[in-house]
Parts: structure tokens; sequence; C-alpha cells
């Protein structure tokens, strides 16, 4: 998952989420809003937002477009859709704020986030304790661990990080399959395996091209990724091993301006409560993930 080495703070219904692999929209789908209605401001959540937004009229998001079908770039290169997206956009809408989404490298986010360059960081975070110490969460999302390899390879076995025993495997720098992937090493070494190699790359497209290409075995990154990444391969990829692990997406939030987190998360919670929330984890095959809207870990 897109977290830090630290170990994930998980909501308890975390440990009940179905792992699935799912199907989702076409590469480069750019959803039709009208099939989740038309989002009107809601005057008492807008409120809540600090000063800064309501001058400005703009909710400023950052994410590492190389995700999908969690975030991803359109067929024009430019624009920034996927689930992470199209929640944002509903979230502005409710708290009547234009949105402007801007793509930027995973491991660099949340340090933006901190210097308020950006509002928000909606990037299939992994809310964890060692993020929360510079960030607040507002937990959307359900996901767990998972694999892909080239068709025709030998499938993995077991389950958890011994999968990864005496294969090369390749992951996105900066996320927690990179920390796992290294730690499963040492778990491999007790169980008297070979160990893991691990191959890191700057984002998750180029740690695609290294397992299409043999520089890996195995692919290792979140679930809904996998499963995306599979389903538009055209048949190159397929899933392999045991999903494991899953945890909470959260989007995070700056601590410069108090009652944002709030207003975040009850925006977020109106989505939930009005359906809107749920027919765009429809529309991108994500419905496995849907979780109540309750969490925030602000700090104030």
């Amino acid at each position: 998952m897109r977290r830090s080495v630290a170990k994930v703070f998980a909501a308890t219904a975390a440990s009940v989420l179905p792992i699935t692999l799912v199907a989702s929209a076409p590469a480069g789908a750019t959803p039709n809003h009208a099939t989740w209605g038309t989002i009107v401001k809601q005057a008492a959540i807008a409120k809540e937002l600090p000063s800064h937004l309501k001058t400005s009229g703009v909710l400023r998001v950052a994410s590492d477009a190389t995700y999908a079908p969690m975030e991803y770039l359109a067929a024009n290169n430019t624009t920034v859709v996927g689930v992470d997206a199209d929640l944002m956009k509903a979230v502005a809408q409710v708290l009547g704020l234009k949105l402007r989404i801007s793509n930027e490298t995973f491991d660099g986010i949340i340090t933006k986030v901190q210097s308020n360059t950006y509002d928000i960081g909606a990037s299939s975070f992994t809310d964890t304790k060692a993020r929360e110490k510079t960030v607040n969460f507002v937990d959307y999302f359900l996901a767990g661990e998972s694999f892909y390899m080239k068709k025709g390879h030998k499938a993995m076995t077991g389950s958890g990080l011994t999968q990864m025993c005496g294969l090369k495997v390749a992951v996105e720098s900066g996320t927690t399959e990179e920390a796992d992937a290294t730690s499963a090493s040492s778990a491999c070494s007790k169980a008297h395996k070979a160990k893991v190699t691990v191959r890191s790359y700057n984002d998750q497209s180029a740690a695609n091209l290294a397992v299409s290409s043999g520089q890996a075995d195995v692919g290792f990154l979140d679930q809904p990724i996998a499963g995306y990444v599979v389903s538009t391969s055209k048949g190159v990829f397929v899933n392999t091993g045991k999903a494991f692990a899953a945890a909470p997406y959260g989007f995070a939030i700056g601590r410069t301006y108090k009652g944002l987190d709030k207003a975040i998360l009850d925006a977020t919670k109106y989505l939930y409560t009005h359906g809107q929330y749920a027919a765009i984890l429809k529309f991108w095959g994500q419905t496995s993930g849907s979780t109540a809207i309750t969490e925030n870990k602000a700090i104030s």
C-alpha cells in the first residue's frame, strides 16, 4: 500500500475486508458525472472551511497519477482521473469550491501538504501512526496488498511475505510494499528459503514495465491496482498469490488551517449518506473497498 515503513493504524473494519481482485473502468476512461447526479453546495458544511479557502474558492489537491484506477492520467495525458479524483471533485462540490488536482511524485506529497503547497493529498495514502504525526487523515477506503506477474510465469505459493521468497519483486519507491518486500528477506531466511530481490522504481508505470520486460518476476502493490493492472493488460499479466494486510486509505490534510479536516470529513460523510460515494466506487469497480465514513484522525 502507499504508506511508509511504520505498521498500519488499521480500523477495526479492515480485519474483515473481503480481499477480491476486481476489474475496473477502461484505461483512460473519463466518467460521466451524471452517473452520481448533481451535487449542490452544502452551506452548513462549507461554513466549516478555513478562511483561506473561503477566499480563494479553490481546493488544491496533490495526487501521484500512476496508480490506476485510484489515480492516473486520462487520454489527454494531463487530466487526473480515478477514484480519488472523482471523490475529491464530489467533495469540492459539497463545499462549493473549484478543484485543482496536480500530478506529483508520491513520496513528496505529504511534505508539500505540510508546507501548504496543497490542502490535501489524495493518492491512496494508507493511514499510519507514523503519518498521523505529520498530517491528519479522513479515512475513506479499505485495501489489501497483492501481486501480479506475466502470464505463464510460475505461480506464487504460500501466504503473506514469504510468498516472495526467491523472487525479484518490482515496487514503487516510498510505498509499504517496498518496505514489506525488503523485510520479507528476513521472513524468508527464518523459513529457510531464498531471499527477496527488491527492485524499486519512481512510479508504478515503471514497476509494471519491469515485470512485463522480465526484469522482475512479480509486481507487488495495492489490491485494487493489481486487479486493474491485470484487467487492462490484454492478457499480458495475471494475478497470483494471496492478497493480505487490509488497511484504510485516508485523505492527508495539513494542520496549519484549523477546521479543514472536519470540513473534508463532513463533506465525505455527506457523499456516503446520499449515495454518491457508492456510485463513484461502483463506476470504478472498487465496491469491495467501501467502508463507512466515520474516521477522522485529527490532532488539532
